[in-house]
């Protein structure tokens, strides 16, 4: 093996990595927005897990954001707008991936 092949791979492996802990830290943002609104919602810890866990479910409908602030936004309606979903998530991100660095 040369030493282009082996950066080659280690740039590939380093690709993939990132791409699963963006991933990661995106599911984990989207779910500490469920929990978020399903505090607004008054819902007690197992409704808000479930919650929760419909907010991350939701995120596979389509590429992008805009499939989690449909929902949540929905579910809101006279608690939150679509905008302030979008500043959540967007605030909640750092958040997911400081919360996976600590995990690691």
């Amino acid at each position: 093996m040369s030493t282009f092949d082996d950066r080659e791979r280690a740039f590939e492996s380093k690709f993939a990595h990132d791409a699963d802990m963006q991933f990661r830290a995106e599911a984990r943002r989207n779910k500490l927005v469920g929990l978020w609104a399903a505090g607004l919602l008054g819902k007690s810890d197992a409704a808000a897990a479930e919650y929760a866990m419909s907010v991350v479910s939701a995120d596979f409908e389509e590429a992008g954001i805009e499939d989690v602030v449909r929902k949540v936004a929905a579910d809101l309606a006279g608690h939150a707008s679509a905008d302030d979903v979008r500043a959540k998530m967007t605030e909640l991100l750092p958040v997911a991936k400081a919360q996976l660095m600590s995990e690691l």
